[in-house]
C-alpha cells in the first residue's frame, strides 16, 4: 500500500513540478506567438498558454516565466500585473514593441524597466522607429547564457560604440523586413545583451546596445529583446535560439 502512495505522491508532484514550469504569453499579435509556442514546445518541451491581456489570470506567480508581446495600449491591470510578478520574483521576458512610444502614457511601465524615449529628430537623440528593414544584431555579452547557449552566429559585424566603449567585428546576424527601434535610453542598472546595426540608407549607420538586456529587479528578472517585428524575425534560427535561452536561463 505504501508503495502506491509514494508512486501517487511522486507523479503528483511531477504534475505540479509540470505546471510550474508552464509559461505565459500574453500579446495582442498572435502569428509570431504561436510560432515562439511551438519552438518552445518542440525544442525544448516547454508548454505555454498564449493570451490577451483581458485574459490575465489574477495571479501570475505560478508561471516559470510571463512573456509580453503587446503592439498596442497596455492596460493598466496588465502593466501593474507584471510590475508584481518580476518584483515578486518572477523571469519577465519583453520583446519587441513592449517597450515602444505606445507605452509612454503608462504610469509606472517605464520607470520600473529604467527606460525613456526622448522626443526630438533621431539624428539628435530622439526615439525613432522604423519597420521594413534590414538590420544586424550583435553578440555584446559572449559570456553569457543567453546570447551562447546553442547559438550560431552566421556573421562578423563590424561595430563601433561608444557606450559601452567597442570597437570591434562581432559575432551576429541579419534579420530582413524587420522593425528598428532607436535611441532608447537605459539607465545602468542591467547587463547589456545585444546591439544593433542599422543603416539608414542615406549613409548614417546608427550602432546603439539596448537590442536585449537583462537586469534584475526585486525579487524577480526582466528580460528584454527588441527583435520581433513578425513571425519571421522568431523564425530567424540565431534569434529563436536566443528567444528561448531567455525561457529556460536561471540565475
Amino acid at each position: 500500500m505504501m508503495k502506491y502512495i509514494v508512486i501517487l505522491l511522486f507523479g503528483f508532484f511531477a504534475v505540479s513540478r509540470c505546471a510550474l514550469a508552464d509559461v505565459l504569453i500574453v500579446a495582442d499579435e498572435f502569428p509570431a506567438m504561436q510560432v515562439l509556442a511551438e519552438k518552445l514546445k518542440n525544442e525544448e518541451n516547454i508548454s505555454s498558454k498564449v493570451i490577451s491581456q483581458k485574459d490575465l489570470p489574477e495571479n501570475l506567480a505560478a508561471f516559470e516565466a510571463v512573456a509580453v508581446y503587446i503592439h498596442k495600449d497596455l492596460s493598466e491591470n496588465a502593466e501593474n500585473a507584471f510590475i508584481a510578478y518580476a518584483l515578486g520574483g518572477g523571469k519577465l521576458i519583453l520583446l519587441h514593441h513592449s517597450i515602444s512610444s505606445g507605452k509612454r502614457k503608462n504610469a509606472h511601465w517605464f520607470s520600473f524597466l529604467g527606460v525613456s524615449l526622448p522626443e526630438g529628430d533621431v539624428n539628435h537623440g530622439g526615439y525613432k522607429w522604423i519597420e521594413g528593414v534590414s538590420l544586424d544584431l550583435v553578440n555584446l555579452n559572449p559570456n553569457h547564457f543567453i546570447m551562447t547557449n546553442k547559438v550560431t552566429y552566421p556573421e562578423r559585424v563590424g561595430f563601433l560604440s561608444t557606450n559601452p566603449p567597442i570597437r570591434s567585428s562581432l559575432p551576429g546576424f541579419k534579420l530582413n523586413e524587420s522593425e528598428v527601434y532607436l535611441n532608447h535610453v537605459l539607465d545602468p542598472s542591467r547587463t547589456l545583451l545585444m546591439g544593433l546595426k542599422y543603416n539608414d540608407g542615406s549613409g548614417t549607420a546608427f550602432m546603439q546596445s539596448h537590442a536585449g538586456w537583462i537586469k534584475t529587479t526585486g525579487k524577480g528578472t526582466v528580460i528584454y529583446l527588441m527583435p520581433g517585428h513578425s513571425k519571421r524575425d522568431f523564425e530567424n534560427p540565431t534569434y529563436g535560439r536566443i528567444v528561448l535561452n531567455a525561457f529556460i536561463y536561471k540565475r
